[in-house]
């Protein structure tokens, strides 16, 4: 079994409260025995594939394997420098980045608002980036906006190799009957 979930912004990426008191995946009546192939960060949000198989789980979450889509909102203006720098791999703490696709886009027009909204400054520009990725560092596109000087806002994984939200809403889910579900991601 596949599942596509719509992470809500602030909810964690397991099902066991952490103490925290910050809603979990198993406020979702997601089937038993499903898990998260993957994480995303609780001020993330978008799409997490679960699914109760473990060969599967780890060819998801297997690095370089499957690439992830993010739009990312981010503070200032990105200009070709900085989409340069992004696209060949930018230098973390913990070294350096594959290189990744990057583009300057559009506010998408689908796009849900987001609880609570993001700060707005009068003084500072915001702007959207579509970013693939083929790694999975903790916080990693986070990271790679901000060593460029765009410090992220707002994060939103809109696809997973072939998987994409497609429409699906915050807080909902549903089973992908894909039948590429189950071949290894390119």
């Amino acid at each position: 079994m596949l599942i596509a979930l719509n992470k809500p912004y602030g909810t964690l990426c397991q099902f066991s409260d952490d103490g925290s008191g910050k809603p979990t995946l198993a406020g979702f009546g997601l089937p038993p025995q499903v898990y998260p192939a993957g994480r995303l960060d609780h001020d993330s949000e978008g799409l997490l594939l679960l699914t109760d198989d473990g060969a599967l789980q780890a060819t998801l979450t297997r690095p370089g394997r499957t690439p992830k889509r993010y739009l990312a909102q981010v503070e200032g203006t990105p200009g070709p420098e900085a989409l340069a720098k992004l696209a060949a791999g930018v230098t973390l703490n913990d070294g350096p980045t594959r290189p990744a696709e990057v583009a300057a886009v559009d506010e998408p027009d689908w796009l849900w608002p987001r609880d609570p909204p993001i700060r707005h400054r009068l003084t500072v520009p915001t702007a959207w980036l579509a970013l693939t990725i083929r790694e999975g560092r903790n916080r990693q596109v986070r990271r790679m906006t901000a060593a460029v000087g765009l410090p992220t806002l707002r994060l939103i994984r809109v696809a997973i190799g072939p998987h994409r939200l497609d429409g699906l809403p915050p807080g909902q889910w549903r089973t992908l009957t894909n039948p590429d579900a189950r071949r290894p991601l390119s």
